[in-house]
């Protein structure tokens, strides 16, 4: 039986994995949290984390063929304060990244974003590129990297920007390049567990067509 691991589950694109993975009856479910997500399902075992304590996720992460890390914030969730917005969307990707490396597990999956670089003057697409260099570096066999751009689907927050953007971008999406096309949150989801299973080797990266395909 598969053994998968989810951290970010509350979160759009998780609660997508998290539904795809329910619908494979022989597979074993952890959720890697704060705090409960007070789900009843008897497939779903949660373990409940210090995410700054690299011990903790070690412990934690031990035994699982794959994991799924699909966590982010927004500069309104953190009240602009930069630290706390690289504490999550930097520092748990790639601690968990790091956990993922000590156990030696074989399979990595993390959202990121279409157009993540290292050396971007946009602070957003800098975090994402700082984490792929980073989790690229790490010695685990399989690392995924998803990136999407605009998402569509509902979030449990409201976000005007990208509410007004969900109705926008899919008018203007077949003028666009592929890879900045919305793309819905639960086709890379979909597209997560499906490479998850393929037990593959190496970085690879995904945009929207890979995704899709």
């Amino acid at each position: 039986m598969p053994n998968y691991a989810i951290v970010g589950a509350s979160g759009l694109i998780g609660g997508h994995i998290l539904q795809e993975l329910q619908q494979q009856s022989a597979a074993s479910i952890t959720l890697i949290v704060r705090r409960s997500l007070a789900l009843s399902d008897p497939k779903l075992t949660e373990v409940k984390v210090d995410f700054s304590k690299q011990e903790q996720l070690n412990h934690a992460l031990r035994g699982f063929d794959a994991v799924f890390v699909a966590v982010g914030t927004t500069q309104k969730q953190v009240k602009g304060d930069r630290v706390a917005y690289r504490r999550i969307d930097h520092d748990i990707p790639v601690s968990v990244a790091a956990a993922c490396a000590y156990n030696q597990i074989s399979s990595l999956l993390v959202v990121s974003s279409v157009g993540a670089n290292a050396s971007s003057g946009n602070f957003y697409l800098r975090i994402k590129g700082e984490v792929e260099d980073r989790i690229a570096a790490m010695n685990i066999p399989y690392i995924g990297i998803f990136q999407p751009s605009l998402l569509l689907g509902e979030r449990k927050e409201f976000r005007l920007g990208e509410k007004v953007s969900q109705y926008l971008m899919p008018l203007l999406s077949p003028m666009m390049p592929a890879r900045y096309r919305p793309i819905t949150a639960s086709a890379v989801a979909k597209a997560m567990v499906r490479e998850a299973n393929k037990h593959q080797r190496g970085v690879v990266r995904y945009t929207y067509s890979s995704m899709l395909n």
